[in-house]
Parts: structure tokens; sequence; C-alpha cells
């Protein structure tokens, strides 16, 4: 009986290890996801070559997927690549940062455009509720405000650390009141309520 209950125990458990082995690549998609961060590109192009395109959604033991690496290091060519052959644009990595919260937090504009050319969702939160434009403004990325403004990112989304949002970020901060001149010349949404 012990051994019956000792191998349903463990087919339970490499069934459920089966769905996070694919979701993050396996043994291949980490190396893929540590050849970016090597920038190795014979090592990318063999494992896309071996494993197909899905390879580029890869995560490695950290969480981080090789596109948010790419960005974090402001690699235009692997950023570029990696969108190229079918990175989603909305896959988060740890922290539940997306590739266009990476790119904010770095100040990676160019990354930020092609992102949302590929369809990125620009009010998309991580864990944390922070926003693309919330790291922004936190960073003090004035270009990457503008930018992401003039997209339709929204100002007065709050996060769900502090409950506060970029425009209360901005206001808090004086130590770049050109942040919130930007925001402020976004005038905020109506409510529903304002609207009747």
């Amino acid at each position: 009986m012990k051994t019956f209950k000792f191998g349903i125990i463990a087919f339970s458990l490499a069934a459920m290890a089966a769905p996070l082995a694919a979701q993050s690549g396996g043994f291949d998609g980490v190396q893929f996801v540590d050849a970016v961060r090597t920038k190795d590109g014979n090592k990318i192009m063999e494992l896309v070559r071996k494993d197909g395109p899905g390879i580029v959604n890869s995560k490695d033991v950290k969480g981080d997927t090789a596109l948010i690496v790419a960005i974090t290091d402001r690699n235009e060519d692997f950023t570029a690549f990696l969108l190229s052959q079918g990175a989603d644009p909305n896959l988060a990595g740890k922290g539940g940062d997306t590739p266009l919260i990476a790119a904010a937090r770095v100040g990676f504009g160019d990354a930020a455009e092609w992102l949302l050319s590929q369809g990125a969702k620009i009010d998309l939160g991580n864990r944390m509720g922070e926003t693309a434009l919330i790291i922004a403004v936190q960073q003090r990325q004035v270009p990457m405000v503008r930018m992401l403004l003039a997209a339709g990112a929204n100002p007065d989304k709050p996060d769900a650390a502090a409950g506060l949002s970029a425009r209360d970020y901005a206001a808090r901060d004086n130590r770049s009141r050109e942040i919130l001149q930007a925001i402020e010349a976004r005038k905020p949404k109506a409510s529903p309520a304002a609207s009747r």
C-alpha cells in the first residue's frame, strides 16, 4: 500500500511540475535566458534552431524572461531580435514586472516604443500594482514619462502598495517638477458621476 501511495504522490508531483517546466522552457529555456544575459549570439541561434521560436518566452530559475534581460541590459539588438521572433510583450518576469516596466525602469525608450507597437498593455501593473508610468515617475525618467503619457498611459491608476498613482508620486517628488507638469498637462479622467 505504501508503494502505491508513493507512486501516486510521485505521479502527482511530476504532473504538477510538467507545466512549470514547459512554461519556463526547461533546461534549454534556462540556457536561452543565460545566453541572452551573456550575449552569446551563437548559443541563442543554436537553441532557436533546436527548440523553435517558442523558446524566446522562456524564463530562468529566478523568473527572468529573455526579453526582460535584454531590455534591462538596454541591448537593442537582442531586444529587437526577441520581439521579431515572437517574444510576448506582456510576459511578466520576477516580481510581476512586464517588459514595458523593465524598459521604464532603465529609461529604454526605443524598447518601450517597440513593445507598445507589438501590443504591450500600457497600464499593466506588476505584483505591487506599479505600472510602467509609475516606475518612470519614480525613476525620474522624463522622456519615458512623456512617451508613455502620449501613448495613453493612465496617470491616475493607483498602485496596490500605497494606493498612489503616477500623478500622486510626481506631486510628492520635488526633484523633478517637469514630470508633474507633463502629467498635469494631461487632464484627469472625468468620473462617471461627474459626466451625468
